[in-house]
């Protein structure tokens, strides 16, 4: 083989992965485009909540049980997912 015989097929190869490409990023784009609104409450910004704003994420997650626990003030529903990472869902405006 020479030179010539294996030029277009390599232009064809890259054809393939350049529109292999283009519609994997098309897949992803389409897939974040359609993916649901934010629907988890932020942490509220009241006088209850403001020393956590300051705080580091799992410092002040330790806090969260005293009111959030089931004999707290604001218990947390029975279908409320894992409680030991509040601040991963429920996100402080700042």
């Amino acid at each position: 083989m020479n030179a010539e015989e294996t030029k277009p097929s390599k232009r064809k190869n890259i054809l393939i992965y350049n529109l292999l490409f283009v519609a994997l990023c098309a897949g992803v784009f389409m897939f974040l485009w359609n993916a649901p609104e934010e629907t988890t409450k932020h942490l509220p910004n009241d006088e209850d909540h403001a020393k956590f704003l300051t705080m580091d994420k799992k410092e002040a997650e330790k806090f969260c049980e005293e009111c959030h626990s089931p004999q707290g003030v604001s218990p947390l529903p029975p279908d409320h997912p894992p409680k030991y990472r509040c601040l991963f869902c429920h996100k402080r405006d700042q």
